[in-house]
């Protein structure tokens, strides 16, 4: 059999608590929860730092409409840097030299520890997350690293750890593509170098074959000697008009012009022959071959030149420091405990908690009402 308090006050706290359980309810979470982060919660130091990357490369940065949607380089590559201080594989570079597991596992409250010391990876990296934030900063283009331990020296060093494995991995991946680049470039080149020595080989055994260094030179000197004979044509032809108009066609200086015209007319015809004639090695296929050998040439020593200068400058990419890490604010040493914030935490709970339990009391009265 219940037997009820004496206490009138006590009498008063349980009758409100039955006509009230919700708010009862609230309180008690209020109290229990006020007590977790005011008194039970253990300090946690926090280290902060600020990095930007940095490219030593010097250059002027491309302003085009789709750098407006897809964000510049240096956002990706602050991204890139991002994910990989989050991944799982800076987890197990911490775990290696600093021993995550160790410390979390030996610090903490019952609700902040890590509880197995030997959890599966991928628990522990959920852990992880929880205690190592990483946000990049858009406007200023630059990325927050927020280390939370148990200790303060544990937290420098995991945010010392973060930058300089960072920084290495940058570098490494931009290294490892530089030298896939260089690769492929010394593949390529091998095989323009090829191609351009066949293609002066081709241009010189054509030549050889027919005789002449320029084929194109020689076409233009016939083209010149065509035109001379053709302008000796038409001064003996004026020649011949005007002895015409005095001599008879059987006089001595007419016979003699007109032999020298057939002789000039033969000589151009012989010359328009050699420069193209309907069949056989004709200079004007002669030299168009030629140029087409020459175009070939000329060609592949361009495209041979510019991978060579492609190859150079992508060694010197690959032998340099790509990317750079640059600390605006190093590693921060906490002096004294940060987090949790204890009264604000309380406070946003105890406020969330009134706010629940003042609906459910709108809840009751409104079934109560509808009851009545």
């Amino acid at each position: 059999m219940l037997t009820t308090p004496a206490n009138p006050t006590a009498k008063t706290a349980i009758s409100l608590a039955r006509r009230h359980p919700h708010w009862a309810l609230a309180a008690i979470a209020i109290l229990l929860v006020s007590f977790y982060w005011l008194v039970w919660a253990d300090d946690r130091y926090v280290s902060r730092a600020t990095v930007v990357l940095e490219s030593p490369q010097v250059a002027t940065p491309e302003f085009s409409f789709s750098s407006l949607l897809t964000g510049s380089q240096q956002d990706s590559d602050l991204l890139l840097l991002r994910e990989y201080l989050l991944s799982v594989d800076m987890l197990k570079q911490v775990q290696e030299q600093l021993d995550f597991r160790k410390h979390y596992a030996e610090h903490g409250d019952v609700f902040s520890t890590l509880w197995n010391e030997d959890a599966p990876i991928e628990d522990l990296h959920d852990y992880y997350l929880k205690r190592v934030s990483v946000e990049m900063d858009e406007y200023s283009g630059v990325l927050d690293i927020e280390v939370q331990a148990y200790t303060p020296e544990f937290a420098n060093q995991v945010a010392e750890l973060l930058l300089k494995a960072g920084e290495q991995h940058m570098n490494d991946m931009g290294q490892r593509l530089a030298a896939e680049q260089v690769e492929f470039l010394e593949v390529q080149v091998n095989r323009l170098s090829d191609e351009l020595d066949a293609a002066r080989a081709a241009l010189l055994a054509y030549q050889n074959e027919h005789g002449l260094v320029s084929p194109t030179g020689t076409v233009e000197s016939l083209s010149q000697v065509v035109a001379t004979l053709q302008g000796e044509l038409a001064t003996l032809q004026a020649r011949r008009s005007a002895l015409s108009s005095y001599s008879s066609e059987r006089s001595a200086d007419v016979v003699r012009i007109n032999s020298e015209i057939n002789a000039v007319h033969d000589q151009i015809e012989q010359e328009r022959d050699r420069l193209a004639q309907a069949a056989g090695n004709s200079l004007n296929r002669t030299a168009s071959e030629y140029q087409t050998l020459e175009l070939k040439a000329k060609f592949a020593q361009e495209i041979y030149s510019s991978a060579l200068a492609s190859l150079e400058s992508t060694r010197i990419e690959a032998a340099r420091k790509l990317k750079q890490v640059s600390v605006l604010q190093s590693p921060l040493y906490p002096e004294y405990s940060t987090s949790p914030r204890r009264l604000y935490n309380a406070s946003v709970f105890a406020i969330v908690a009134i706010f629940l339990a003042f609906i459910a009391n709108m809840l009751v009265l409104i079934v109560r009402d509808h009851r009545d």
